[in-house]
């Protein structure tokens, strides 16, 4: 797999389309590449921000869409592209500090949102907390580089991470609102753009509030709004 492209960019600061055609004989968790198509357009209709290719702002984008991608969808972390694999850690809000292997083994959603009073990461798996959170947002739950505060080393930026509550979160009604989170991140990162380690700052409290201000569903309606797996595969997908 080819590491850089003819702009001289690493691939995995590129567009997230080029990390994907560029990871041949990755071990994909859904067995093909995700199509992120429809992130796209939900994208350059709702983006707050057009950074323009090139600059710091763009790069950092870039790199921090081709990790998620990559720990959404690639489940050998030693192919991921993004990271240093055998160095690298994250946390969040200054608490345990996670390796690659956890993030493919338990999923973004569980080592970033921990155990709460309306979600309970140790009680999901990766598979189940990836469905609860795309029947939550069925449109999507896009992610951008708000500003960057500091290059490498030491990146220092903030973000923001919205969707359409259209879904049901658990038993709790959708509201129809537009969620959004703010965060910061600091990502230390080597020469060529790697990430060795990132901490993440938002306010998992205030996120999870919001998604249950609807108020409970009766039974019935939990009912009727369950995703088949079939459907919840596709959307997954292509998120």
């Amino acid at each position: 797999m080819s590491a850089t492209q003819s702009n001289s960019l690493p691939l995995w600061v590129q567009d997230r389309d080029k990390v994907i055609e560029g990871s041949t004989g990755a071990e994909w968790r859904y067995q093909e590449p995700p199509d992120y198509s429809r992130s796209k357009e939900n994208l350059a209709k709702e983006s707050t921000r057009n950074h323009l290719e090139g600059t710091l702002e763009a790069i950092v984008q870039n790199l921090v869409r081709s990790f998620e991608m990559e720990v959404s969808f690639k489940t050998n972390p030693q192919q991921w592209l993004s990271v240093v694999n055998d160095q690298f850690r994250v946390s969040t809000n200054g608490g345990q500090e996670y390796t690659a292997t956890d993030l493919a083994a338990q999923g973004t959603y569980n080592l970033f949102m921990a155990d709460s009073e309306h979600y309970k990461a140790s009680g999901e798996t990766f598979e189940s907390s990836a469905q609860i959170f795309h029947s939550t947002f069925p449109q999507g739950f896009p992610w951008e580089v708000l500003e960057v505060y500091s290059g490498p080393p030491t990146v220092t930026f903030k973000w923001r991470h919205w969707g359409h509550f259209k879904g049901a979160y658990k038993d709790h009604a959708p509201t129809g609102e537009t969620v959004e989170i703010i965060g910061m991140s600091v990502a230390k990162v080597t020469d060529d753009l790697r990430i060795i380690s990132v901490e993440h700052y938002f306010d998992n409290t205030l996120f999870l509030e919001k998604l249950t201000a609807g108020g409970k569903l009766s039974s019935s309606e939990s009912k009727a709004s369950a995703c088949p797996f079939s459907s919840w595969f596709k959307k997954l997908k292509q998120s």
